[in-house]
């Protein structure tokens, strides 16, 4: 089960990407919280850094056991050499999540005998080497090339190629590599496109030297044409839907899926104050239903901006030494002195999309096109917090007369969101927002 998990989400990486500006709109809230990869039990994490056909994929280990059963089989369309393979930061991934989680963001409504207050409409639109593996007798009769084996960090790496899936998979569980049943016949398709097979496994020795406490990342650059994603593999096995979070950094623009269709993530909705206590039950509710009405064969894009801004900030945009931990090779050498970022873009554009896929609604591997659109796209929710003090102006009272409809418009835009009961809702938002003194109550006074 553990091996199956892992594969779930390493499988899940693999070929061709990306390309991924702006109209930024000034935010006039205050951030509150994120809805980060940690929401996910079986979230897998890919980063793609893409310009022309030159790629670099990054591909979160978090693999759960004990390292000696670790393994990793991946399709690459190209034969890899050792300096095409690198062990990358164990933190850039976490660093591309924070940056582009969903968020929650806050207003506070000013005292409206004061100061006039603006539309709410245009606030939101503001917006080592190693030994050599024995070969088996038989191994030219399993129509598997070893084409190159080397070691990196904590990794022993094999490429190889193979002629037929049932011999792949023998020549894998022969070398000790825990392989699951039914893997077969998904193998098939890659070898039909003459891909070769990066396989990984962990040397015991070097991760003991090492002073981690976990698999770092591990990341590929290579030439090719193909844009694409093979999370096929990452199915074997799987009884459950799984959750891809896929970074795509550009100098262009956004990326989108070419065979599955990809929407925005509904956004900008006016949620009650309680959910601030509740974000991350929320963002999870939100997005099952969507995905649900979306008859879950769709990916959602959860976040899309140039890396030198964003408003509001869950994380401060990652700094060029940072993306080129990301993969990003288009940066301009760092000068002498201080690096100065540009006034207007890093040249680097930002695109999340969230897969959730199962065998049955995700029959095909993911394939994607780039584009130029620049369009500036974030998964936010809005908490306003109503003005409770005194009030005692004709403004003031019609502001407070209006706050029981408003209310309860975001007690219905919670429960058609998340599904939740509408009733449960009105409960906890009259516990938040008592309802005012009776006004006989100042006349006996």
């Amino acid at each position: 089960m553990k091996m199956k998990r892992f594969l779930s989400a390493c499988l899940v990486a693999v070929l061709m990407w990306t390309s991924l500006s702006p109209n930024a709109l000034a935010f006039c809230g205050f951030y509150v919280a994120k809805a980060d990869t940690a929401l996910y039990n079986e979230a897998s994490q890919v980063a793609i850094a893409k310009d022309g056909s030159r790629t670099v994929l990054t591909m979160a280990n978090d693999f759960k056991g004990d390292v000696k059963d670790f393994a990793m089989v991946v399709p690459v369309p190209v034969l890899l050499q050792e300096d095409q393979v690198h062990v990358g930061d164990p933190t850039i991934l976490q660093r591309l999540d924070d940056f582009s989680a969903p968020r929650l963001v806050e207003y506070f409504d000013e005292n409206p005998c004061q100061v006039f207050r603006k539309s709410l409409d245009r606030e939101l639109s503001a917006a080592p080497s190693s030994a050599p593996l024995q070969e088996s007798r038989t191994e030219a009769d399993l129509g598997v090339t070893v084409e190159a084996q080397f070691t990196v960090g904590e990794y022993d790496i094999v490429i190889l190629s193979a002629k037929e899936s049932n011999g792949l998979q023998t020549w894998l569980n022969r070398n000790g590599y825990k392989i699951p049943r039914g893997a077969r016949s998904l193998l098939k398709p890659y070898i039909r496109q003459n891909m070769k097979f990066f396989v990984a496994k962990v040397n015991l020795e070097e991760f003991e030297k090492s002073e981690f406490q976990k698999l770092r990342p591990l990341q590929m650059a290579f030439d090719s044409p193909k844009f694409m994603l093979p999370i096929r593999l990452g199915m074997i096995n799987a009884n459950t839907e799984q959750d891809l979070i896929v970074y795509l950094l550009s100098p262009k623009g956004q990326a989108e899926l070419v065979n599955y269709r990809t929407a925005n993530i509904p956004t900008d909705a006016e949620i009650p104050e309680f959910v601030k206590d509740e974000f991350g039950e929320f963002y999870t509710a939100m997005f099952e239903t969507a995905h649900a009405k979306a008859g879950k064969r769709v990916a959602f894009r959860e976040y899309a901006w140039d890396m030198s801004n964003c408003d509001p900030c869950s994380a401060t945009p990652l700094n060029p030494e940072e993306l080129r931990k990301a993969g990003v090779f288009w940066l301009p050498e760092r000068p002498q002195g201080d690096f100065v970022v540009p006034p207007r873009s890093t040249g680097v554009f930002i695109t999340r999309l969230h897969v959730r896929y199962s065998r049955d609604k995700f029959p095909e591997d993911l394939v994607f096109q780039e584009t130029s659109n620049r369009q500036l796209f974030q998964g936010r929710y809005v908490m306003r917090h109503p003005y409770k003090q005194k009030a005692d102006c004709p403004a003031g009272r019609r502001y407070k007369q209006s706050l029981p409809a408003r209310f309860e418009k975001e007690a219905q835009t919670l429960a058609k969101l998340t599904g939740w009961n509408i009733q449960d809702i009105r409960q906890k938002m009259d516990f938040q927002n008592p309802k005012p003194e009776p006004w006989w109550k100042r006349l006996w006074k």
